[in-house]
């Protein structure tokens, strides 16, 4: 019985705050003020208003995020290529294993020649895209992370 009386006086649900925020103000802002505020907001990265409100109170450091178009652009389709690499790698090797499968080994070397040749401007088109990609990155990406 001494159990039961335990759990009745429990109560339930999540623990009190040690120094939960009661006070509460109010202001008004113009349709500009406001909309600076909700960009200002966006930039930040926080997900609740309020965190943001008492961190511009406070003058806590408030972090920006800006997105540059243009890198994420080239992001996505650097991945596209990439995905498109892979698949020429599988169909690549699907057509050999045919080839040594359905012809004798003479015949599957001749016909996989001009595979080759084509493999070897393919590697030099990949070449140029990494030189690509670190010219981009040194321009551009040192550019941003030093404002």
């Amino acid at each position: 019985m001494e159990q039961g009386k335990e759990k009745r006086n429990r109560k339930g649900g999540r623990k009190p705050k040690i120094d939960p925020a009661v006070h509460r103000y109010s202001i008004s802002l113009t349709d500009n003020e406001n909309a600076k505020f909700l960009s200002l907001f966006e930039e930040s990265g926080l997900k609740v208003m309020a965190h943001f409100i008492t961190a511009c109170i406070f003058q806590k450091p408030i972090k920006t995020v800006k997105i540059d178009k243009a890198s994420m652009d080239f992001h996505i389709q650097l991945t596209k290529l990439y995905a498109q690499f892979r698949g020429i790698g599988i169909n690549y090797n699907q057509i050999v294993k045919l080839m040594h499968q359905n012809f004798s080994e003479k015949k599957a070397q001749l016909s996989l020649q001009g595979l080759e040749k084509k493999t070897v401007e393919l590697s030099l088109i990949c070449k140029k895209i990494i030189e690509l990609i670190k010219e981009f990155e040194e321009k551009h990406l040192e550019n941003t992370l030093k404002k």
